[in-house]
């Protein structure tokens, strides 16, 4: 006879714990909320950004850098991450490395703050098979993934392996201006 009462207890018990569980959607959204971090990534729609102008690589073999500025237009936001770049040329797309000999920080910006960021690469040879002729560059920013294109006319863009694998990297963000 005292197996059933405990048994009762036990389910009574249990059942109580998951209705309390059950209506955790106010809980669940703000632990939500709280990790989700790209809540605060500045956003393309909301800044402005500046391609160049350039020292661009005369010749084939030679190193040009495109810097990129920032602008943040709307509320403060923040830059955590390595932006990303994609070079394009027609249907071919090869993703820009990040370069790795520097680290990200953290950036926040107020509205009107600025952030900059170097694009670095090896001009190819025209018609070369490994290289991209690029015409497209089309960056995002971490945390947002919508991105932005500009007109690329600063050559071909040497590969490494071939025309998939761009000799190109992209810095950090780093804080511009004051």
């Amino acid at each position: 006879m005292r197996a059933f009462p405990i048994t009762v207890s036990a389910v009574a018990a249990a059942l109580l714990l998951a209705a309390c569980d059950s209506g955790g959607g106010s809980g669940s959204d703000t632990d939500t909320g709280s990790k989700n971090t790209d809540s605060t990534a500045c956003r393309i729609g909301e800044v402005g950004l500046q391609v160049g102008p350039a020292n661009a690589a005369p010749a084939a073999g030679d190193t040009g850098d495109v810097p990129v500025t920032l602008t943040n237009r709307g509320a403060r936001c923040t830059l955590d991450g390595f932006p990303g770049v994609t070079l394009a040329a027609g249907g071919t797309s090869a993703r820009v490395a990040e370069d790795k000999t520097g680290r990200p920080q953290k950036l926040t910006l107020a509205k009107g703050d600025t952030a900059s960021f170097t694009l670095t690469y090896v001009r190819g040879k025209e018609g070369d098979g490994k290289s991209l002729a690029a015409n497209s560059l089309k960056i995002t920013l971490p945390g947002a993934g919508e991105g932005q294109s500009f007109k690329w006319s600063y050559g071909p863009v040497r590969g490494k392996k071939d025309a998939g694998d761009p000799d190109a990297s992209v810095t950090a963000f780093q804080q511009a201006g004051d």
